[in-house]
């Protein structure tokens, strides 16, 4: 597998074939908290005809999960939202990506938004899946920084081996029961991810002035933001995406900005791979005269 060097950190990536046209954007993909690239490859098996496909592990997690630790050097002590989109940016310049749309998951999503602010030229739209936010509730916010805090201390390796995790890790924060590959999966991605990046990626996305700074980010965004919410997530609900994406200039247009995905939990790529994958091409339809002049 690929990797390449940001701010002296590989991050481990996937890249498919080229298309005819090459003007066309590259679709650049984000995962989640204590996630992996993987759960992007339903997405990606279905677009990959029509767009090339990036899927790649931020650091500290998946397989760019391996360095931290054993790199002193070069161990950041930034996990913020900014940082993130650097990392982003570094790695679209890497492997000479000029032009793109970025889809991120939840955490990922807010990534995204990051990284069209911060690198408008190559960043040519977000779509943000199952991501939303900017109303800051201290109590719930602490309960949600505290339970987070206890999920990533506790992570023995053993856990690898109970065999009814893959079952429950399969069925967590979604509304359609995943396949138990997933699950799997899962459970191998929350053991892998780094501590120190882990906890600072929860804690420092979550502070009130970050929650409140991400509405004025996207009220500034001169790129398109869509949103794609599923109707039964008790992650980000769905009045909680209206209200980020009702800061875009889009929201307020005839199609409006927000789709909704029924029956559809926290994990859109994977519970809905198909509804997700047509949102996102008619999407780009609507888009893609603009960015390929």
């Amino acid at each position: 597998m690929p990797s390449t060097n940001v701010l002296e950190i590989p991050h481990y990536y996937e890249l498919t074939p080229s298309v005819a046209n090459s003007k066309l954007p590259v679709l650049v993909f984000v995962h989640g908290w204590l996630l992996s690239r993987h759960y992007w490859q339903p997405i990606v098996q279905i677009l990959q005809s029509q767009y090339q496909c990036l899927i790649y592990d931020a650091r500290g997690f998946g397989d760019s999960s391996k360095i931290i630790a054993c790199n002193n050097s070069v161990a950041s002590q930034d996990y913020g939202l900014t940082a993130y989109a650097r990392d982003l940016e570094g790695l679209l310049q890497n492997i000479n990506i000029e032009r793109a749309w970025v889809v991120g998951l939840s955490l990922g999503g807010s990534v995204a938004l990051w990284a069209a602010n911060i690198s408008p030229k190559i960043v040519r739209g977000v779509i943000c899946l199952n991501a939303g936010g900017g109303i800051y509730l201290k109590e719930e916010f602490e309960r949600f920084r505290n339970a987070g805090k206890q999920l990533v201390k506790f992570r023995p390796e053993w856990l690898r081996y109970v065999p009814f995790l893959s079952i429950l890790f399969s069925r967590m924060m979604v509304a359609r029961p995943l396949d138990l590959k997933w699950g799997r999966q899962r459970v191998i991605d929350f053991i892998q991810a780094n501590e120190e990046a882990a906890l600072g990626a929860l804690l420092e996305s979550s502070t009130e002035a970050e929650v409140h700074l991400l509405p004025q980010l996207v009220s500034q965004l001169s790129q398109p933001a869509y949103f794609i919410a599923g109707e039964k997530d008790k992650v980000m609900e769905l009045k909680y995406v209206n209200y980020l994406a009702s800061f875009h200039n889009l929201f307020s247009s005839q199609d409006s900005n927000v789709f909704q995905i029924p029956n559809c939990g926290h994990l859109g790529m994977v519970e809905a791979s198909e509804e997700v994958s047509l949102i996102i091409t008619k999407i780009l339809k609507k888009h893609i005269d603009f960015d390929v002049i």
